[in-house]
């Protein structure tokens, strides 16, 4: 149980700290993986020992069991240690951690289950009373949440927001509304520090501005020095009290107004029928009355508002309303900014044709003649679950996905014109593959094609955005053709592993880093999982195949039946059928020259392909990085849909539903922190990322400084700025070289110059006889890739150009030592004595080369490093002579000896 790494020490103190005692494992579980993690020891709880080797096994297999074994040991003693004393006493007897694990599932886990459903009811169910303060609720709504994460349940900060701000009273419903409408991405720290100071201004029961409330008819202000009820509002939740009865007038009593007896003034019909012509010609004359005719020159009847502070929809034509009904004058009133009350006559459902093709219905929509604008009420709009967009001026509202229309910001207003064109709405709806959330996850996802998209955003994989189509991609144009498909009937595998599909695809026209030149593929007929691995020669094929078939077998606990593929040399090899034929794997063969009949291989390696092209041709990396984006590709392809089968390849494989969240754009540039940085030096490099490792859950990125590929997690993208670029990327050709292409034809321009230079040193008399061997370009030419214009781009070789590069690079002290042997050798053997140059002459100028010796599985065995003279510049009989070898000078006098 020991260890010298010090930070394991500090891991395990944590998991020491508080043992195991029943209903505190999740937990305990949760940091035992990560404990044993950092120690490289999860494979423990996950995989169980194997029988012991026999005494004829190799000598790695024995290492790997006799480790499997001690380290069973380790983490089982580990187990126990960190047990209370009841549990050590239950388990000391068991051996295999793995059965501890399960054991103690079956016991605890239900319990945690119980616990996670009972958190969540509470959290559900509770609710902020109406008069109560929102400060100890969302504390309490805040501990909910955090013991649902330390019981294996986290939510995300978004849901943990909306679970809170619905469990407010309807108070809090503008607060809500301002608080969505602006897009607030806030923490629940900061969320409970917004409810306690908007909390004072609520004021509870109070209907907002121009909102409708019903109620009695308002009543004229008192005169009365402070003894008036102007102030007062009409509450709608309490009924007000019947008035005490009164005496009546008496007879002889006389109006004051009009002067005639038996009645009051107050009742007075000829005194009430001029004060209602008064106060109809105050309401129609008052300026102000509502707040937008401030800013208006004339009234537009046809145009509408989207207004914010309107808690009903307006109009002013009756005739438009459907499901109408009249309001009694004075049952519902309207209350507008400068404090008068305005009635509705009349309320509907109004059917508002949007330019856009669609209709906007507006539920209990008010007609109010008295005001001269007829509005939208976002309020309103807002509960019937529709979302708005405000920019540049712009306001836009859709619901579902389905964009309505859009208003335009005129003296200070939101209008709507209904006279727009349809295609000025299509405008403002279009937006460029640079700003479209569509066209960001098909570069993410490698540049599937568009219904993939579709369904990944259907089945809610893909997080909340407005799904829109997307530019034509050009990468894809460029890079991607597809042929019509061979149908056939064909019968799928009835499970996991029942048959697997396999080729070869190679060798490739360049090289990827690592000196790989070819790739192979497997892929389950069941459910379109596939693996893929480099390869530097195509008879490593045997050899990745035993590689894929250890690990799927074991960890799914199946057997492979079925191996279709080709009738390629590597398939049919003596070592490959022994192995089948003992494991009991059917071998499937295609007939010749019918690839059709290994279709599923045949497309994958193309989609693979495409997807490679299509991914480097949007950025400027080197063409030897076309392996990490095989992988990248598929990686991202066992993770969307297929149409072959219902759910994702990652579900159907390993049960799990597929998390889509952590991928980024192939290719894309972004910052990456630096593990160990100088306190003047800047903390983050600016890298590539370029793949996902297999290892762990972090991100492949490559340094072009320091020509390096290294993982780490920390990081930030630059996404949105790789795509606002234009497309700067490489248009070279990575394809596979076929034999047909091979033999097809020899290179013209080659030939051409072998035969100038036979024609220059050979005598004309005999005739020249061209040979029939098929002529391949030198390795030294794979360093380059001919285009048809006849142009030559280097192509990363890992090796530096000039001694500046070599100097600066990763492996500088391995360069420079190899120069300094170079020199040495020189000055041993005398190859040049320093004198002073002559005038009137330049010297000839040197260069360093440094090269790489790799072995045949690609691994670099010396560096080596010569220091030459730039030839070029040389002129025959002037800057040097004809020289000759030592050996050349002796085999010529030994033959001259032997024929003399």
């Amino acid at each position: 149980m020991s260890s010298s790494n010090h930070n394991t020490f500090s891991l395990r103190s944590v998991l020491e700290k508080e043992k195991l005692n029943g209903s505190n494992f999740l937990e305990w579980y949760r940091n035992l993986r990560i404990v044993l993690r950092q120690e490289k020891r999860d494979y423990v709880i996950e995989k169980v020992l194997p029988e012991k080797y026999r005494s004829n096994a190799p000598q790695s297999d024995k290492n790997a069991w006799d480790k499997h074994s001690n380290d069973v040991v380790d983490v089982t003693c580990l187990m126990l240690a960190t047990m209370n004393s009841d549990l050590q006493k239950q388990y000391e007897n068991v051996a295999s951690p793995i059965e501890m694990i399960t054991n103690l599932k079956a016991m605890f886990q239900e319990q945690a289950r119980t616990e996670r459903y009972q958190m969540v009811k509470s959290l559900v169910e509770c609710k902020l009373p109406k008069d109560a303060p929102v400060s100890p609720h969302v504390i309490k709504m805040m501990g909910y949440i955090d013991n649902l994460g330390k019981l294996d349940c986290p939510i995300s900060q978004e849901l943990a927001t909306d679970i809170i701000l619905q469990s407010l009273p309807s108070s809090y419903d503008q607060f809500i509304m301002n608080y969505n409408m602006n897009s607030l991405t806030k923490t629940l720290t900061e969320l409970h520090g917004m409810l306690k100071t908007a909390e004072p201004n609520i004021k509870k029961g109070t209907p907002n501005v121009l909102m409708v409330q019903g109620g009695k008819k308002f009543k004229k202000p008192s005169k009365g020095k402070g003894k008036g009820k102007a102030d007062q509002v009409v509450n709608q939740d309490k009924p007000a009290p019947p008035p005490k009865p009164k005496a009546g007038p008496s007879k002889d009593d006389k109006c004051h107004f009009c002067k005639e007896p038996g009645h009051w003034k107050r009742t007075c019909k000829k005194f009430l029928e001029g004060f209602k012509n008064l106060k109809k010609a105050y309401e129609t004359t008052s300026p102000g009355i509502y707040v937008i005719e401030v800013n208006v020159t004339s009234s537009v009847s046809t145009s509408w508002v989207l207004d914010t502070g309107c808690g009903a929809h307006i109009c002013t034509n009756m005739q438009a309303l459907s499901n109408k009904r009249k309001v009694e004058k004075g049952q519902v009133e309207l209350r507008v900014g400068n404090g008068a009350r305005v009635a509705a006559l009349a309320v509907g459902d109004y059917h508002l044709s949007l330019p856009s093709g669609l209709v906007l219905d507006l539920h209990n929509c008010y007609y109010v003649p008295a005001i001269s604008r007829i509005i939208i009420s976002v309020y309103c709009l807002d509960l019937d679950g529709f979302d708005f967009s405000i920019k540049n001026k712009c306001c836009s509202f859709n619901q579902n996905g389905m964009f309505y229309g859009s208003t335009s910001l005129e003296n200070g207003l939101y209008v709507l014109n209904q006279s727009m064109p349809v295609y000025n709405i299509n405008t403002k709806r279009f937006k460029s593959n640079d700003e479209n959330p569509t066209f960001l996850w098909h570069c993410r996802l490698g540049h599937i094609n568009e219904k993939r998209i579709q369904k990944l955003h259907s089945d809610g994989l893909l997080g909340s955005f407005d799904y829109e189509s997307c530019e034509k991609c050009e990468s894809c144009l460029m890079c991607k053709m597809a042929k019509a498909p061979f149908n056939k009937p064909n019968e799928r595998a009835g499970d996991l592993l029942g048959l697997i599909h396999t080729d070869v695809c190679g060798p490739m026209s360049t090289s990827a880093r690592g000196n790989y030149q070819y790739f192979i593929t497997f892929t389950d007929d069941f459910s379109r999982y596939g693996y893929v691995y480099l390869m530097r020669h195509k008879s490593k094929s045997f050899e990745k195949f035993k590689e894929f078939q250890n690990e799927v077998q074991n960890q799914l606990g199946k057997s492979i039946k079925a191996l279709r593929s080709d009738r390629g040399g590597e398939y049919l090899s003596q070592e490959f059928s022994d192995h089948l034929r003992e494991c009991g794997i059917v071998s499937q063969l295609t007939l010749p020259g019918t690839p059709q009949w290994n279709g599923v291989s045949e497309r994958r390696n193309q989609t693979l392909l495409d997807m490679v092209r299509s991914m480097m041709s949007h950025t400027d990396l080197p063409l030897s990085f076309w392996g990490y984006a095989l992988e990248t590709s598929a990686f991202t392809l066992n993770r969307v849909p297929s149409k072959s089968v219902a759910k994702t390849p990652h579900e159907m494989w390993t049960g799990n539903v597929p998390s889509l969240s952590f991928l980024k754009i192939w290719g894309c540039e972004a910052y990456v922190k630096r593990l160990i940085s100088d306190k003047l030096a800047p903390k983050s490099d600016k890298c590539y990322f370029v793949g996902y490792p297999k290892e762990t859950k972090a991100y492949y990125f490559y340094n072009r400084f320091e020509n390096k590929v290294f993982v780490a997690k920390n990081c930030v993208f630059l996404e949105r700025e790789f795509l606002s670029k234009k497309n700067s990327g490489s248009r070279l050709q990575l394809e596979e070289i076929r034999e047909s292409q091979e033999t097809a034809q020899p290179d013209d321009e080659h030939q051409q110059l072998d035969l100038q230079r036979v024609v220059e040193t050979t005598p004309v008399e005999p005739e020249l006889r061209r040979s029939g061997r098929i002529r391949h370009e030198p390795e030294r030419y794979y360093g380059f890739l001919v285009n048809d214009c006849h142009d030559l781009l280097i192509i990363d070789s890992d090796e530096p150009a000039n001694f500046e590069e070599a100097m600066l690079g990763p492996d500088s002290e391995k360069w420079l030592g190899a120069a300094k042997s170079e020199m040495g050798i020189m000055s041993e053997n005398q190859v040049w004595s320093l004198v002073d140059l002559p005038d009137g002459v330049k010297a000839i100028e040197c260069k360093w080369i440094f090269k790489k010796k790799i072995d045949v599985d690609g691994n670099i065995q010396i560096f080596k490093a010569r220091l030459v003279a730039k030839g070029f510049k040389q002129i025959h009989g002037f800057t040097y002579s004809s020289v000759a070898m030592l050996k050349t000078i002796r085999i010529l006098l030994a033959t001259a000896a032997y024929y003399d």
